[in-house]
């Protein structure tokens, strides 16, 4: 039993862990295609949402687009982007912004530096908070259980 409340904080961790690493992966991404300077006219293809939560929590659904675009060099390439803006519409273009070296990881969001450091500083202190309460959970289990 004294071992649930170890393996269980544990796995949170993990969790939690693995969000901050696709947290900032993201966010390097968007800021490495804005900095790179190239840019595309893309084809909105298909915008649609999808849902989560439900049952005895709230419901948050999110808007997705998938673009399509030529790189300079002539290579197709489609990729769906989470969080768009809310007016674009299949049949659209938008401008998007690409890195040489990942043009799969494009983004049709305008840049905003600040915003990015912003969002990606809070979701970053909130996974803090969250590891912070399972390590003080599980210092407390060991000074209970020990």
């Amino acid at each position: 039993m004294e071992a649930l409340f170890l393996v269980m904080p544990l796995l949170m961790l993990g969790i939690v862990g693995f969000a901050a690493f696709a947290v900032i992966r993201r966010a390097q991404d968007v800021s490495s295609a804005w900095n790179s300077g190239l840019t595309a006219q893309a084809r909105c293809l298909r915008a649609y949402t999808t849902t989560s939560g439900g049952g005895s929590t709230s419901v948050h659904t999110t808007l997705h687009h998938v673009y399509e675009f030529f790189t300079h060099e002539g290579r197709v390439v489609r990729f769906d982007e989470p969080g768009g803006s809310r007016t674009t519409v299949a049949g659209d273009i938008v401008l998007v912004h690409y890195a040489a070296n990942r043009p799969e990881r494009a983004t049709a969001k305008p840049p905003a530096r600040g915003r990015l450091a912003a969002s990606t500083g809070c979701l970053l202190a909130f996974l803090g908070v969250i590891a912070l309460v399972c390590l003080g959970f599980m210092a407390v289990a060991l000074v209970v259980f020990v």
